[in-house]
């Protein structure tokens, strides 16, 4: 059996991390103290029927204490059944990045989520994050906060980043939330910080999709930008119109060394081994599955 390394496990949530998604999934902007009730169906409701009822995922409800412990061991035994090494988790807050280290030393890789708005603030607790409590990394989700990954207010962290030498991972796909622009995380956003950080470590979420032919022609451009497969099913991507063919070609070739798997496990709420089997199904040579699933994310982690 392959070793794993999984580049999208969502955490159980507590009650205070799901409070703290319901905001970041509110009107975009500036808040107001009174806002109005909004249209059925709007924002991120419109996942719902987008989907086809949504995630059936740990995300969708918060957990006491001793829920979360019984959950967490759940995700490590359904880990060890299908030999992944460590994950990227999501979904967790930055104060509880420390305590999942120590409970589960080396099982989780986790990035935290600062608001670029905080300024030095912002850059002065990521710095504490990473040295004090183990962040592995930094998060840019444009999809919540409305700022492209582009945009010069992530600078000081990107920076900051680059000069702890630690990951950024940044959300590159369409969304579909349809209160807020839907190319927010559209790969060209890359780009520019790409150019502007050489140094800097880039892992694009998503895929890129429906943008493919731009990741594809991104991840030649750029030496340090890497992509994960995260919240798409692995049976739809060698469908011919499902819009993945430029990543299926380039990806079991010259760009093999740049994409890593994100199972998406609890979002699709399927077991593994049926994800991992749907990946084993795909036109890919023996060599280059083995770099998806574990060699390229083992090197963007700990290097060569």
């Amino acid at each position: 059996m392959h070793p794993i390394i999984d580049m999208e496990i969502e955490a159980p949530l507590s009650e205070a991390a799901l409070q703290a998604q319901e905001i970041g999934r509110g009107r975009p902007g500036t808040p107001m103290g009174e806002p109005l009730d909004r249209p059925e169906g709007y924002g991120f409701d419109n996942y719902s029927p987008v989907f086809g009822g949504g995630s059936k995922g740990s995300a969708t409800r918060s957990y006491t204490q001793e829920e979360r412990d019984q959950k967490f061991a759940s995700i490590i035994a359904d880990m060890d059944r299908a030999n992944v090494e460590y994950g990227f988790m999501c979904n967790m807050l930055n104060s509880e990045i420390g305590d999942i280290h120590r409970k589960y030393p080396g099982r989780f890789k986790m990035f935290a989520l600062i608001d670029p708005m905080d300024g030095m603030r912002g850059v002065r607790e990521l710095e504490r994050l990473v040295r004090e409590d183990g962040a592995n990394g930094f998060r840019v989700t444009a999809l919540t906060n409305c700022l492209p990954a582009s945009d010069r207010r992530y600078y000081p962290l990107y920076a900051k980043c680059v000069e702890l030498n630690v990951p950024v991972k940044i959300y590159s796909s369409m969304n579909y939330a349809n209160d807020r622009p839907y190319d927010l995380g559209h790969p060209r956003h890359l780009d520019q910080v790409a150019i502007d950080f050489p140094e800097l470590k880039i892992l694009a979420g998503l895929g890129g999709w429906p943008w493919i032919p731009d990741m594809v022609g991104l991840l030649s451009r750029h030496p340090n930008l890497y992509c994960d497969t995260s919240a798409h099913r692995p049976r739809y991507f060698a469908k011919a119109g499902a819009g993945w063919e430029m990543f299926m070609q380039f990806g079991n070739s010259r760009l093999q060394n740049k994409i890593m798997i994100g199972l998406s496990r609890y979002l699709f709420d399927c077991p593994y081994e049926e994800l991992v089997e749907e990946y084993r199904q795909l036109p890919l040579k023996e060599t280059v599955l083995e770099k998806w699933f574990y060699h390229n994310a083992k090197r963007f982690f700990e290097g060569d």
